[in-house]
């Protein structure tokens, strides 16, 4: 196996966000992607990660494995690639080999650890609310209410999507009507509302760096889903459990 990127940032970024949920976790290394999909420890939040093999200048996989590494270990080296650098990975021996190319050749070898925990399988969901937005768009709104709360609540009412956060004596309200950049597609044919955490939405919403726009579903206190993608380069989601009242 070796795997070249000309654009490190691509999985650079993509295991530091990753990181945030997850300590350890197991790709999936087939002919077309690299691919993941992880739980938190907390079983509060899902992360699915694809990187497509047309987002490599070289892709040489003869057979499907899995590789299993501690994220923090891979994200220390990750963070050394230089934006022109080339990243490559070979295994080499029971470790990942990890080579940087640019003005220097820089090398690190990292061990391939064992995993017990059972495959995880992405949950069937379905969604009445469908909401496009710029990432920036969804940052911000989640950066304005988190000055008020430490939960949000998205609530869609016909073809108006509100942000909102309260606490005992405060309380935030973002509305925001159907624009140019922002698409609300409401099948629900009533008033939805479900409550999240901003603290893992934080986190969720640093794939924003990566992808312009992102996807947004959910329903009435029911799981969030967040999907940023990149036709034929990336995709990165995440699954997130809401609060229920009284948490």
């Amino acid at each position: 196996m070796k795997l070249t990127l000309a654009e490190p940032k691509y999985l650079k970024d993509s295991v530091s966000i990753i990181s945030e949920l997850v300590n350890e976790a197991r790709f999936k290394i087939t002919k077309n992607a690299i691919e993941l999909v992880a739980m938190d420890p907390a079983n509060v939040a899902m992360v699915i990660f694809k990187l497509l093999s047309s987002t490599f200048v070289e892709y040489d996989v003869t057979e499907d494995m899995e590789l299993a590494i501690n994220l923090s270990n891979l994200k220390q080296v990750l963070r050394r690639a230089k934006p022109n650098d080339m990243l490559s990975l070979e295994i080499k021996e029971n470790k990942l080999k990890i080579i940087l190319e640019g003005t220097t050749k820089r090398t690190f070898s990292l061990p391939i650890i064992e995993l017990e925990e059972r495959e995880q399988r992405i949950p069937e969901l379905s969604f009445p609310v469908t909401i496009t937005a710029t990432s920036s768009f969804l940052n911000d709104s989640i950066e304005d209410v988190d000055i008020i709360g430490e939960s949000v609540s998205f609530i869609v009412e016909g073809k108006k999507f509100s942000i909102t956060a309260e606490s005992d004596l405060s309380e935030a309200n973002i509305s925001i009507p159907e624009s140019e950049e922002v698409k609300i597609i409401n099948d629900a044919g009533d008033k939805v509302k479900a409550k999240y955490s901003i603290e893992y939405l934080k986190k969720m919403m640093n794939a924003g760096k990566l992808v312009p726009n992102v996807k947004i579903n959910f329903n009435k206190d029911y799981p969030l889903k967040l999907e940023y993608k990149i036709v034929d380069k990336i995709m990165i989601s995440f699954i997130l459990a809401p609060r229920v009242e009284g948490e």
